[in-house]
């Protein structure tokens, strides 16, 4: 049996310079020896438990259970205010209008491709 989410919890733990007992205190557990369990992959969490884990350790119940984080994308586009502002703005918009913005990023996404392709040919 593959004890992948064993391996993640005990990294989550260690990460944070956490003894089991102390984890098993702040899942309200009433021994440690049912936390320690999960680690050694004698037993798995229930599905309210792994939520409780994910929110203590900061994580998704997927990368607990699977050891995979989510698919990062460039996550410095967030932090960028005018990005912000734009996504705040068309969350107001039509349908119609929300459509046409993707067209257009799509549109210019492509003109973006060729422009930097060497064998793209420029507007």
């Amino acid at each position: 049996m593959d004890n992948i989410t064993g391996k993640v919890l005990t990294e989550l733990r260690e990460k944070k310079g956490w003894s089991k007992s102390l984890v098993a205190k702040k899942l309200g557990l009433k021994t440690m020896s049912t936390y320690a369990n999960w680690e050694y992959g004698l037993r798995k969490p229930d599905g309210e438990m792994l939520v409780k884990i994910a929110n203590l350790y900061g994580v998704t119940t997927d990368y607990i259970l699977t050891g995979k984080r989510p698919n990062s994308f460039n996550s410095d586009l967030f932090e960028d205010p005018d990005l912000q502002i734009a996504f705040k703005d068309a969350s107001d918009f039509s349908e119609e209008a929300r459509r046409q913005a993707i067209d257009f990023i799509k549109y210019l996404k492509e003109k973006e491709k060729s422009r930097k392709s060497p064998n793209g040919e420029n507007d």
